[in-house]
Order: structure tokens, then C-alpha cells, then sequence
């Protein structure tokens, strides 16, 4: 494990253990794998941090930290806020200061079943060596198998412009299946 993961999962699962909602969050894809950790500060207020190794075209690894708002309620869960992605490629590095959000719905009739997405978007503005811009998005489907397992499908696209490499490279594309437990 690169010294610089292990120093983002142990601030994650430090977060995680003073939060007071928290979730750890596991996905597989063809080519790629991607861990998370959020927890709740404070009621309404969520750190998290994961990162993703994808070997889709180029190998890349890309980190993040999040700070959100969110609110939950029976019926849905969204949250909005700022994220520092890190970029580091094949094809190019740096990182950059974004925005995004995600949102999840229950289905009224399934209360077990949630639909929704997120998306980040890192512009230029706020980015270090050869970044230029960056994004990532993804849809899901969840089910939850007991009160406090998920279990989902999802579809991700992960990119990034850099410096110099002649538009915008796709990072990782494809399905995802995942779990999340929430504590």
C-alpha cells in the first residue's frame, strides 16, 4: 500500500471514529476498486474521504476529502459541498478545489430500495500542477439488506484534463458492485 493511501485511510477511519454517523463504503468494478469513509461532525455536517485505483486505460489512482452539508430523512438523502480531488496518473498529476453533491430517493412502495447519483466537478480555477479540470459521476441502485447494510449496483465515469495531453481522458468507466455499512 503507497505510504500516501495509508496516511488517507487512517485520517478517514479517524474521522469516522469520532463522527457520529458514519459509513465505510466498498466498490469493485472490472478495473477498478474505490473505498470510502464519511462521518457526521456534527447533525448535519458530514467529513469524508475515500480514494479510487483504476486501471481502465491508464493506471490512476485518485484521492479525495469532503466536506458536506447533508440532510436525512426517511424519505430521501442528499448532501452538497466542496471536495479536494488528487490525480495521480499515468498521464498526468495535481489535484484541485470542486464542488458536487449527491442524492438518493426510497422507493414509497420498497422502503428498503434507493435510487439517486452524485457528480463532483473540479475546475481550473483551484487546481496544482498539470491539472486542468477533473470530474466524477455515478448512478446506484441500493438495497438495504439489514438497518444498517446496503448493498448496490451503480454505474461510475471518472475523468480529468491535463496539461499539455490534449483533452479530456477517461479514468475509469463501468459498473460497480458495492457495499456500504452505516454505524
Amino acid at each position: 500500500m503507497k505510504p500516501t493511501l495509508t496516511l488517507l485511510a487512517v485520517l478517514a477511519l479517524g474521522a469516522v471514529g469520532n463522527a457520529q454517523a458514519a459509513s465505510l463504503d466498498l466498490n469493485l468494478g472490472p478495473d477498478a476498486v474505490q473505498f470510502e469513509a464519511a462521518g457526521e461532525v456534527v447533525d448535519g455536517i458530514s467529513l469524508g474521504g475515500g480514494v479510487v485505483h483504476s486501471e481502465y486505460r491508464e493506471d490512476a489512482t485518485v484521492f479525495n476529502a469532503q466536506l458536506m452539508g447533508t440532510n436525512h430523512t426517511p424519505d430521501r438523502e442528499v448532501g452538497v459541498g466542496a471536495r479536494w480531488t488528487q490525480f495521480d496518473t499515468d498521464v498526468g498529476k495535481g489535484g484541485g478545489l470542486g464542488l458536487g453533491g449527491y442524492g438518493y430517493v426510497y422507493l414509497p412502495n420498497l422502503p428498503e430500495v434507493s435510487l439517486g447519483g452524485y457528480g463532483f466537478y473540479t475546475p481550473n480555477v483551484i487546481s496544482t500542477r498539470d491539472l486542468e479540470d477533473g470530474y466524477e459521476v455515478g448512478v446506484r441502485a441500493r438495497y438495504a439488506f439489514a438497518p444498517n447494510v446496503d448493498g448496490y449496483l451503480g454505474l461510475r465515469q471518472l475523468g480529468a484534463d491535463f496539461d499539455d495531453d490534449g483533452g479530456s481522458r477517461t479514468l475509469d468507466r463501468g459498473a460497480q458492485l458495492g457495499v456500504r455499512l452505516r454505524f
